[in-house]
């Protein structure tokens, strides 16, 4: 190493012995690899991993542990196995982080990302943004005709005109929860189960599937739905379907999936070039275009297919990490009480 190398590394000791890490991606400083726990699918997790490793040499160990993912980081707090959680909601990531399961990282591009989509501290950030909106059949229903807002899914002239997702969907899940805080803000969570209870009287069907209840909608089975935005674009775009979106009144739920370095972590530098490199502009705009993903980095959806620059939402007011500890009870309050049963309510 040249006296150049040697005062830079020197500095870098310094700062990083005083200053909250800042991400670095120079490879003499990482670990041999990363183990990465997920939520996302397979296929994007190779893409990130094998780029992360050709700009690296790191070697990346993905885990795909879907909705048991949170359980494993907190089984393992004592011993952590991995260095990186990599998916799942923002309310999850509030969830650990209140439990201190997570180490702090600064990475470059964090000031760039609004604040509705990373922690205030800085132990974890969000690298896709999912928000789920309402849409209708316009061949079904004109503009004037369609809702305006969540709570018209309550008015009875929508009777049968309405197909849903049941609570299995992370995105129904979140949706129906975050209509249920609005009413628990204002300390009417009663009057929100009638809402909810009055919206399952005019629902003609629940699916367990995505492909089918956009299916339904394009037989004309029923004329109004919601679902996250990426879908209802694949679905206008690739499949022609005559879909326009509502921007509700309100605002629609927007979900954010994060990322964060796991506290005690084996391979630690590795860990935050990991969460610099994936939450960066390049892998965002990479996963927006390969996987439809919506980025959180403004940078990275100047470089997304267009419709992500262009359609505008406004977005609900949301305590995601409150929403954390009622999620669970709520929706099989849902799944028990409301689900079908609304069908003779006034």
């Amino acid at each position: 190493m040249n006296i150049g190398n040697c005062i830079r590394w020197a500095v870098f000791t310094l700062l990083a012995a005083i200053l909250v890490p800042t991400v670095a991606l120079a490879s003499d400083a990482l670990e041999e690899k990363v183990v990465v726990y997920s939520t996302h699918g397979e296929s994007m997790l190779e893409v990130v991993a094998d780029a992360f490793e050709k700009e690296t040499g790191v070697k990346v160990e993905f885990i795909n542990l879907k909705g048991e993912l949170a359980d494993r980081v907190r089984a393992e707090k004592a011993n952590p196995q991995s260095d990186v959680m990599y998916g799942a909601p923002s309310s999850v990531y509030q969830e650990l982080k209140a439990e201190d399961l997570f180490a702090p990282c600064t990475p470059s591009w964090a000031d760039k990302i609004q604040p509705i989509f990373k922690d205030k501290d800085g132990y974890w950030y969000g690298t896709i943004q999912t928000p789920v909106l309402m849409f209708y059949n316009s061949e079904m229903m004109s503009k004037d005709e369609a809702p305006k807002d969540w709570w018209d899914l309550a008015d009875p002239k929508y009777k049968d005109t309405m197909v849903f997702r049941n609570a299995l969907s992370s995105s129904a899940r979140a949706t129906y929860s975050s209509l249920l805080q609005q009413f628990e803000k204002k300390g009417e969570l009663k009057e929100g189960w009638k809402f909810l209870k009055a919206v399952d009287a005019n629902t003609k069907r629940y699916y367990g599937s995505g492909s089918l209840q956009f299916q339904a909608v394009g037989r004309k089975e029923a004329a109004i739905s919601f679902a996250v935005l990426n879908s209802i674009i694949d679905n206008k775009i690739k499949n022609k379907m005559p879909l326009e979106i509502i921007d509700a009144t309100s605002g629609s739920p927007v979900i954010t999936d994060g990322i964060a370095v796991i506290k005690g972590a084996k391979h630690p530098n590795a860990a935050q070039a990991f969460v610099e490199f994936a939450g960066g502009a390049k892998v965002q705009s990479m996963l927006a275009n390969q996987f439809n993903r919506m980025p959180t980095l403004p940078d990275a959806i100047a470089s997304s297919p267009a419709w992500m620059g262009e359609i505008k939402f406004r977005v609900m007011d949301v305590d995601w990490g409150a929403l954390a500890s009622k999620q669970s009870e709520w929706m099989q309050h849902w799944d028990s009480e409301i689900k079908d049963s609304g069908k003779d309510a006034k």
